[in-house]
């Protein structure tokens, strides 16, 4: 039976204590492999551009970090790796600062009071593909979102039905599709389905790009 290959996470944290944790924490569970530990984007970017980096899974970030900021690193590193998977972890949960992350490549979002298990779950999410928003900062995204934007105009351009609309917020609030296809009444394959179709729609190809342009049209 051939092994699975272990998530292999980058962290960047400049909180020498903080960083040491979640250093610990993925060491305690055999799927998790910490290839990498900085304490600055600088660092971790020009880490970024090495061969090695090819074998990253995932980016922890923090927004903090001294010179160029964890929002600037996301940008970066989605440039130079697309398929690299980026979790952002910090105090952070003003909506302008959580906009500004997804926007500029963040896949995820979870703020550092989050559990151990949370964290994890993230990681998993986002290289699995997901988007993994808490509660909170799912409610903040969409907040904003309504308050400055027309979702009906941006909803009309894109032609999603009223069913793909309702998946597409699912999934912006940080469900999984096995969560969506319960909260809908749906069956896992269907909520697929729909996914499929929102990605043509939107002309993406993960759910993050599919949140990322909802947001900024407006449409969740």
């Amino acid at each position: 039976m051939k092994a699975t290959a272990p998530i292999r996470v980058v962290l960047c944290e400049d909180e020498r204590v903080y960083r040491e944790g979640l250093q610990s924490l993925l060491a305690e569970e055999a799927e998790f492999e910490t290839c990498g530990v900085f304490g600055d984007a600088e660092s971790l970017l020009l880490a970024a551009a090495e061969p090695a980096a090819a074998r990253w899974s995932a980016a922890v970030l923090d927004v903090n970090l001294p010179g160029q900021t964890g929002i600037d690193a996301a940008r970066e590193l989605k440039r130079a790796r697309p398929g690299l998977a980026v979790l952002m972890l910090t105090v952070h949960e003003d909506p302008a600062t959580i906009l500004a992350a997804i926007c500029n490549g963040a896949d995820g979002y979870l703020l550092k009071r989050a559990a151990a298990a949370e964290i994890l779950d993230a990681l998993r999410g986002v290289v699995g593909g997901g988007a993994t928003l808490t509660p909170g900062v799912a409610r903040s995204l969409l907040g904003i979102v309504r308050d400055k934007l027309g979702p009906a105009t941006a909803r009309a351009e894109f032609d999603l039905s009223e069913r793909e609309l309702e998946v597409l917020r699912g999934l912006a609030r940080g469900r999984s599709y096995k969560q969506v296809a319960l909260d809908l009444d749906l069956s896992i394959d269907t909520v697929r389905t729909y996914v499929r179709r929102v990605y043509g729609k939107l002309q993406v190809h993960s759910v993050a790009e599919a949140i990322q342009r909802a947001i900024r049209a407006g449409i969740v």
